[in-house]
């Protein structure tokens, strides 16, 4: 597998140019990496007009996941997001998107920017979770039933924070029969491609995905795809990436290019048996914990999720040399890669041991609080920090949600009422921002 953005770049360091560009480090050692860092000099092809390197890069890319396209971002699935929600207003007739409310806070700040209206889908059949939001099928189904207008697109996360995956190919057959295009923020599950059976959006029938390799696969921090599928409305495939340059710097870092152009190569050498055998692994891992009175919640393949209600799991696991990824008053989340040696699973074990503490599920009702304004009119005015307690009868001015895709308590231009107190405070919100009176 050829890596041209990577192969340019080193011979670039070994000629020794004296570079009179950016960036001012000038290939000097700092960090240590400077001398692979560069900016667009002659042949090193420009992101968002590309037709050399990068292009080649993404075409070998595009072949792996069987797309109509697919195209780098080095700002992370943020930046892919923004261009999706961009990609369906330019091709819709509407101003408004269908989503499901739990989001990452870039698709609402998204959202904001373009003018578009939200109308949530909500999981109500389930207790309330900051991270959870299971939409069925047939929620989907009667939602359009009752529009009098089309979205733009019909707005998924999946897999959710917890691991929870939607059912994304009758998501997107219903969608598709009201003529409505289905976007994926599937951040964390660029893997899922290369499972023994694929649960990609890509070929489960999404329109447009995101992916943020850099959280499952060996990508630098902020590496990322957008894809389009092959049956996507060819207004997706043309416009792509002047809706990435929309919402990217113009100095795009090499460094994520050069890593994104790697994992070409590592996704070609024997990807899916190392996926394979990791998995296994932490399925061995979660069947030994279960044994020892843990409660596992069912996920995607690489991530565990234990509901450790009243249990502060992230400082025991901190205090046996472990870093997880998310913690919240029930759940704590691990993700594991096949860049995680045996060693690695034996000390979670170890650290973890036996759970003798019951886990009860939240008693929380959440109902969608009033809509006042638009998200975008909200956004654009003024606000104050006020302790939550103070906030009953406020309008939102920003979101309450921070970066993981997650459920907000109230989002900009909703009023905040009494009743989303409880939950305020069982998730330690103390302050909110509220427009001013």
């Amino acid at each position: 597998m050829k890596t041209p953005i990577v192969d340019f770049v080193q011979q670039y360091a070994e000629k020794n140019m004296t570079r009179l560009h950016m960036p001012g480090h000038k290939g000097m050692p700092f960090l240590g990496f400077e001398n692979l860092d560069i900016t667009e000099v002659k042949g090193a092809d420009a992101l968002y007009e590309a037709d050399g390197i990068i292009a080649q890069s993404e075409a070998n890319a595009s072949a792996f996941f069987g797309t109509a396209k697919t195209l780098f971002s080095t700002e992370g699935s943020s930046q892919c997001i923004r261009a999706m929600l961009a990609l369906a207003k330019t091709a819709g007739n509407s101003d408004w998107i269908l989503a499901a409310r739990n989001c990452h806070k870039s698709f609402i700040t998204g959202c904001a920017l373009l003018g578009l209206d939200i109308r949530w889908l909500f999981g109500e059949d389930e207790q309330y979770s900051l991270c959870r939001c299971h939409v069925t099928a047939q929620t989907v189904r009667e939602t359009l039933k009752k529009c009098e207008t089309k979205p733009v697109a019909v707005y998924l996360t999946s897999p959710d924070y917890l691991g929870g995956e939607a059912d994304i190919a009758s998501i997107a057959e219903i969608a598709h029969a009201f003529g409505v295009p289905l976007l994926v923020d599937n951040a964390h599950g660029a893997y899922l491609h290369f499972l023994k059976t694929s649960r990609h959006p890509m070929d489960l029938g999404a329109d447009c995905c995101c992916d943020s390799a850099h959280k499952t696969l060996p990508v630098l921090t902020g590496g990322a795809y957008l894809h389009i599928h092959r049956n996507a409305p060819q207004e997706f495939v043309q416009n792509a990436k002047r809706a990435l340059s929309l919402f990217g710097s113009t100095s795009p870092s090499y460094l994520i290019l050069q890593s994104l152009d790697l994992c070409n190569r590592y996704l070609d050498e024997d990807y899916p048996t190392k996926l394979n055998d990791c998995i296994e692994r932490l399925e061995t891992v979660k069947n030994a914990l279960r044994k020892n009175g843990w409660q596992i919640e069912k996920s995607d393949p690489l991530k565990l999720t234990v509901r450790s209600s009243g249990l502060d799991l992230s400082q025991c696991l901190r205090e046996n040399g472990i870093e997880c990824e998310y913690e919240d008053p029930d759940f704590t989340v691990m993700m594991l890669t096949p860049e995680n040696p045996s060693a690695d699973f034996d000390r979670l074990l170890t650290a973890l041991g036996q759970n003798n503490a019951p886990c009860s599920p939240p008693h929380l009702r959440f109902a969608l609080p009033e809509k006042v304004l638009t998200v975008r009119d909200a956004m654009l005015r003024q606000g104050e920090w006020v302790k939550t307690e103070d906030a009953v009868g406020r309008i939102a001015a920003s979101p309450t949600v921070g970066c993981p895709p997650a459920v907000p308590v109230v989002i900009s231009g909703e009023r905040i009422g009494e009743q989303v107190i409880p939950v305020f405070q069982y998730y330690g919100i103390d302050r909110v921002f509220v427009l001013n009176e």
